[in-house]
Parts: C-alpha cells; structure tokens; sequence
C-alpha cells in the first residue's frame, strides 16, 4: 500500500512511497501530528542518485517490523536534499556540529518545534563495525523521549540556541596569489587534483586556475590546472564512452568513481574543459554536451538533476567490463585492442574482476578507436540502465545553460545555444512565478519550494551568458529582474547574503553558508552574477553588491580555498575589470575572428552586435571603424581605442 509520498513530485520521495513507513512530506501538519501524539519526529534526507541512501531504505525503510515501530514511536519525515536545500543546510549544520561529520542519508530526531536533539546519517539494520543497528538507536531515542525529557530539551535548546549564533561574516580582501599558492601546497603531484581518496573534481577551483592562468601554459596555475584535467578526463571517473563525469573517485587516482552523474558537476566542468584550449579539451568538453543533450535533457527542454549510481541492483554495473564482454562484443582482435587501450585487466579495477574504463593514453588508430567505441555504445544500451532523476533544478540549469553558451560558442556549435535557450525558456516561464523564482519542476509542473540564493545567482548568471551569446537583450533584462529580488530579499546587513528570503518559510535558523561546496554557493554564484550584470549595464550598485559579497568570504579564501573556488574565480575577474569587450559590425569572417578572440580569454565578458545598441550601455556609441567590424576592450567602461584585428584584440586584452 502507497504512503503519503505517493503524491509527491520528487523522484527521491517517490521511491519511497511503497515502503511501508508512514512517511510524510515536510510542512506543518507532520509537527502537529507529532505534538498530538506526543512522539518526537523522525527527519530523514536524502536525494535519488545517493547510493546509501538505497542501502538504508532496502534494509529499514522497507522493512516492515522497522517501519512498525518506527510509525508507532515516531512521527517520519522523508526530505529531497535537492528540492529542500534550505531544510538540509540547518539540520546538517546541527549534524555537523553533534558528531563531526555529515553525509547522506541523514538521520535526525526533532522536538514539537523542529529542534534537533540526535542527528547521524547511514545506520545499518544490524550492528556493524562498532556502529549500533537503526533499530537499536530507535529504541534508545523512544526510550530518552519517554524518560528523559528535561534532557531531551537541554540538548534541542542548546542545539537551536548553537545554530542561531550571530553569523555576520567580517569583511577582507581577498588575494588570488595567495589563494594559488595555498592550493599548490595541497596538490597531488603524482595523480593531480587536490587531497586524498576520496577525490572529487575540483571544478570550482579549476575555473579559478583557468582564469589565473588565461590561456598560459606555464606557471603554477597552468601547471596544476592541465595536470588536473587531464587525469581526470583520461581516467575512470571520466565516462569514455558515452561521456560525461561522475560524481567522484573512490580512489585518489580517478580511477573508480562513484557512479552516479550529477547535472552541476558535469555543467561545471563543461565549461572549464571548453575553455582550457586543448584537443582533449575540445574532445571531452563535446562529449560532455552531447551526454548533457542525450541522458538528462527532459522533454520539456531543461536538464534533469542526476543519473543514478545503480542499476541491476548494484552499483556501476551499467560502465564496468571484462575482457570477455569486449570479445564479445567486439571480436577477439578488437577486443584485445580495446583492453589495452582502456585497462581493462583479467583482475579487473572495479569488483568481481570488472574494469572501470581508462584511457590513459591517445588511441594509434583514431578511426578504430570511434568505431570500438560505437559498438561498445550500442552494447551497453542493451544494459539496464540507471534511473534518471528527472526532476529540474533551478541553480543546476542555470549552470549548465551557462556551461552550453561556453562550448557552443567557442566551437561554433550553434545547437549548444539552441539548448541553453529552450532550458532558459523552461525557468522564465515556468519557475517564476508571481516575478518570485521556484527551486524545481517535473514533467513541466512547476514545485512548491521558494528558489534560494544559489538558484538567483545561477539563473541571473545562465541567462547573461546566453545574452553575452545570442545577444537577446530579453535574457539581460531577465537577468536584471532577477537580481532585483535577490537584493531586495538576500542580503545581510553585513554585504554578503542568507541563503533563504526575507520572507521565506521559517526554519530553526536562518541557513547561511558562504562557502563552495558540491557547486557554488549561493553567495558566489550572485557574486558572479552581479559582477557580470555590472559589467554589461554599468550599474555601480550591482558593482558594489559584488565587492561587498566577496569581502565577506576573504577569511574562507584564505585559509581554505579549495571551499572558495568560485568567489576567487570571480575576484580575479574582477581585479581589473572585469575586462569588458564590445564588438561591432556585419556578421562575417572578420567579426568572427574578433570574437573568437575575446571569447578565448576566460575573464572577459563579451557582447557581439551589428550595430550600437542604446538598451545595452556597453553597446552604446560603438560602431565599425572604416567599414569593418571593431572590438572595443573596456574597463568599467572606460574603453581604449577600438582595434580591428585579432592581434590587436589580442594585445589589448593582456594589458
């Protein structure tokens, strides 16, 4: 029999509404149930593509002598991490702060009020590795709520008094240089990437070095950001046949992900990959456009949040292979070929002698190597594959709308922007609503919960990169509108920004958290936004906005930069700038080349037109010089003289 979450519309929450737990969705009404019946409630987070999340719900949640008690002593919330970030983001601190640590599955016990007084995240159903069973820690809990109530009260008082602390942040300057050399005592010199296993892509801080470095190959920045993108693109974490990256390697040599694929990643690291000017580059950065078109476009023209890691059951299945599978699919010649070009061993890298996919060298026989990987292709479609989670997420479209603008226009690849366009359609009519933005939709449903900070800043930034691409002023404004609301409704008396409106549901505590994570924070993606809305109108006080936001995350720069990626990615635009480029003239040869130029330097912010245009500032007043198409290189709009060459542009741009 189906529970509540039967008529969610979270893809995370559906998997559960057959579990025999009597779930419910976050609101109100689970707090009064609770208080009616005098039992504490059960909040349970997670997201679809989450791995442990499906080990705890196949030995717990689907249990029924579990469920029985669990719906006899406690009231049980079921919470998407992805839909709810607001939610996460508090009970996660109050995690955080109780053990030390955090993750998904996240289990936390709350009083009547939404106080936490016991968090944790994964429990198995038996006692394991020194850890007690779920079940156990449900007795216990049932038990400290029945008689232990004053001390049940202690702890959530001291817990909600702990997460409403005054968090303003102090304003400092943030320096890049140091930033860069801090993150070259932690790099890996024998496998790349920063730190140990596990290790993820660091795409933030890779659209950092790409903007220090600025197309040079030499240097610190050059160094580790050539060396980090190419071992992961060559490694197993990289899908080399269907493209695209997972979520992270298990190991700290990108060898076995763990599998599942998630939107921002892949958005994130296609720009990075487009514009660091490589072959391989070029390579990966199509393949991961083409994965984002092919396996989590949805019908209604955006971009669905995740593939998951599992599918038959067990996780990985759908990518690994043994020499055996490649035989058979491919011949005893090709197949031998293919294991070496792609280690796959007889001991295998992955578990039960399966290897992960690496290709750690360029194939001798590039047309071989295509026509391997097509029919490696059309075998592994005929595999199970893993669920899609189909939902759309605001703040992860407008990466990947941002992502699409960057390879499509670099590469001349028309069909890129055509995409961004149809998923920048898809927000402004469908997740605005009442000009106030919303954080999802499926099947073209618009959801309930408010868009937060990182949904602001991400979509204003998506929609300037598809002006700066198509030059359609509807996408600037848009844009504009935006911001607008953030401003009106984010920000903090100190310049930075909470991460939930003014007048959004109220939670426990007011989330904040200025700090890179999984993708941007909510703090660094306005900052980037509004630096380039800036940058195209003049606007002083969106300038200003943008300064005061990145002084409050200086200390984190500082000392942990690898958690500030995307904030001093947007200072070291900003430090002389950013550089703004107008170009002007009839479409043709010679304008194409300007602005292939300009394109190229990761810093600029670049408008295209035919003719001056008196709706955009940066536009207003430039015109052709002598009959050809000119590039006007500006600085807070203070423009030098126009050039009319690629090597001029190429000269003003460095200065």
């Amino acid at each position: 029999m189906a529970n509540r979450l039967r008529d969610a519309t979270s893809p995370y929450l559906l998997q559960h509404a057959d579990n025999p737990v009597d779930w419910w969705e976050w609101g109100p009404e689970p707090f009064e149930e609770a208080r009616r019946r005098r039992v504490p409630v059960l909040l349970s987070v997670g997201y679809a593509a989450c791995h442990w999340c499906h080990v705890m719900a196949h030995e717990s949640f689907e249990d029924e002598a579990t469920a029985a008690y669990l719906n006899e002593h406690f009231v049980s919330i079921k919470i998407d991490r992805e839909e709810r970030p607001d939610v996460d983001a508090v009970y996660m601190q109050a995690t955080t702060s109780m053990t030390g640590h955090g993750g998904w599955p996240m289990t936390v016990v709350l009083d009547h009020d939404g106080n936490p007084f016991f968090a944790g995240t994964y429990f198995p159903d038996a006692p394991r590795h020194g850890q007690p069973s779920f079940r156990q820690v449900l007795e216990a809990l049932s038990d400290a709520w029945t008689n232990r109530a004053d001390e049940v009260a202690r702890v959530g008082a001291t817990l909600r008094d702990h997460l409403n602390q005054e968090n303003a942040l102090t304003a400092g300057t943030i320096d890049v240089d140091a930033a860069v050399a801090t993150l070259a005592t932690e790099f890996d010199p024998r496998s790349a990437g920063f730190g140990g296993a596990p290790k993820f892509p660091p795409s933030m801080v890779l659209e950092l070095l790409l903007r220090v470095s600025a197309g040079s190959t030499t240097g610190a920045a050059a160094e580790m950001l050539g060396a980090t993108l190419e071992a992961m693109a060559r490694g197993g974490i990289h899908d080399q046949l269907g493209g695209g990256f997972a979520r992270y390697s298990v190991d700290s040599d990108w060898v076995v992900p763990h599998f599942e694929k998630m939107l921002y990643d892949n958005a994130l690291l296609l720009r990075v990959y487009a514009g660091w000017g490589t072959d391989l580059g070029e390579q990966v950065a199509l393949d991961i456009a083409e994965f984002l078109l092919t396996e989590l476009r949805t019908h209604e023209g955006g971009f669905a949040s995740a593939l998951d890691a599992d599918s038959e059951g067990e996780e990985g299945t759908f990518y690994v292979w043994t020499p055996a599978q490649l035989t058979e699919v491919l011949g005893p010649e090709d197949g031998r070929w293919a294991a070496d070009l792609l280690s796959v061993t007889d001991g295998g890298t992955f578990e039960r002698g399966t290897s992960t996919l690496q290709l750690l060298r360029d194939p001798d026989d590039p047309g071989r190597w295509d026509d391997v990987r097509r029919r490696l292709l059309e075998a592994r479609a005929r595999r199970e594959r893993p669920a899609l989670d189909d939902k759309v997420v605001a703040a992860w479209n407008g990466l990947a709308i941002s992502g699409l603008c960057r390879v499509g226009t670099l590469y001349h690849q028309a069909q890129y922007v055509e995409a961004a366009e149809h998923a920048a359609a898809l927000l402004w009519s469908r997740h605005v609503v009442g000009g106030r933005l919303r954080r999802v939709s499926r099947d073209d449903v618009v959801g309930t919960p408010a868009g937060v900070l990182e949904d602001h800043g991400c979509v204003a930034a998506g929609f300037l990169d598809l002006f700066q691409a198509t030059g359609d002023v509807d996408w600037l404004e848009r844009a504009g509108s935006i911001l607008d609301v953030a401003l009106a409704h984010f920000a903090a008396d100190d310049g930075g920004f909470f991460d939930t409106a003014d007048d959004a549901e109220v939670l426990v505590a007011r989330p904040r958290d200025p700090s890179d994570n999984a993708y941007p924070s909510g703090l660094s993606s306005m900052v980037h936004a509004l630096a380039t809305y800036a940058a195209i109108t003049g606007s002083g006080r969106h300038r200003d906005a943008a300064e005061a936001g990145l002084a409050t995350v200086a200390q984190i720069a500082e000392r942990a930069p690898r958690f500030a990626g995307w904030s001093l990615a947007a200072a070291r635009s900003m430090l002389d700038g950013p550089v703004e480029v107008a170009i002007v003239g009839e479409p043709g040869e010679e304008r194409d080349a300007l602005e292939q130029v300009a394109r190229r330097d990761p810093n600029a912010v670049v408008v295209v037109a035919d003719e001056p245009c008196d709706d955009v500032p940066l536009l207003v007043g430039r015109d052709e010089i002598d009959g050809r198409p000119a590039a006007y290189v500006c600085r807070n709009l203070v423009c030098e003289r126009p050039v009319t060459s690629p090597e001029e542009l190429r000269a003003a741009l460095v200065r």
